[in-house]
């Protein structure tokens, strides 16, 4: 792994993977929050299974963490890296004329997003650790979709989480994209991933965005 990350291809290659784990888990994400919109009780057992089934627990959810701490260092890495490597060139050239706006601001999308995250987490993982871990309290019946419901109420906090998930929409324009070419995915489906690549970048954050107004709108 080590020696992986030591060349500009490697590193580039790790955070593609990186970014297309976490791509999945935003997905299956959504698909249990989009259920607290039609289905309280389906979003209640989703949750409940997620928050205590051991193979989530144990396995999947120290991957997922270290999965997010991993693509936000080598983001850094590779921020600084690149811009250490064009402090010449770009004294030559005009940088914005051959990339865009999204692409030459993903370090500041990436703070963003880095923040909403820690936002996130205080808000329901921080809590659920401290009911199941620390107060020793079953997690067994627990109404999760309340939880949901309290927290939409706050209109500030509503605000964050749709300026949040703009950002996010901006950063996965230029990321998911960026990811499949850093596997090597230019071929003849290249055309159909970037298609697939702006309605995933557009519609998982829309429907986030959705989630939040709906609950907020309906129990304020």
């Amino acid at each position: 792994m080590s020696g992986l990350l030591k060349s500009s291809i490697g590193r580039k290659f790790a955070m593609a993977l990186s970014a297309l784990f976490l791509m999945v888990f935003l997905l299956q994400h959504f698909v249990i929050n989009i259920l607290s919109v039609f289905s309280p009780n389906a979003f209640n057992e989703a949750s409940y299974f997620m928050g205590n089934f051991w193979a989530v627990q144990y396995l999947l959810q120290p991957v997922l963490m270290f999965g997010v701490i991993f693509h936000f260092v080598m983001g850094f890495v590779l921020e600084i890296k690149n811009k250490s490597a064009r402090t010449v060139k770009y004294a030559k050239n005009n940088g914005a004329a051959n990339s865009t706006w999204m692409s030459r601001n993903m370090i500041w999308s990436g703070l963003a997003i880095l923040g909403f995250v820690i936002f996130h987490l205080n808000d329901f993982w921080v809590p659920e650790m401290v009911e199941k871990y620390i107060d020793g309290k079953s997690q067994v019946g627990k109404d999760f979709y309340t939880h949901v419901v309290h927290m939409f109420e706050n209109p500030i906090r509503v605000g964050v989480y749709v300026l949040s998930f703009v950002f996010l929409a901006l950063h996965l324009l230029h990321g998911f994209n960026s990811a499949f070419q850093s596997v090597g995915a230019n071929n003849k489906y290249t055309k159909g991933l970037k298609t697939f690549s702006k309605v995933y970048a557009i519609g998982i954050p829309l429907g986030f965005i959705i989630i939040a107004l709906v609950h907020h709108f309906n129990h304020h």
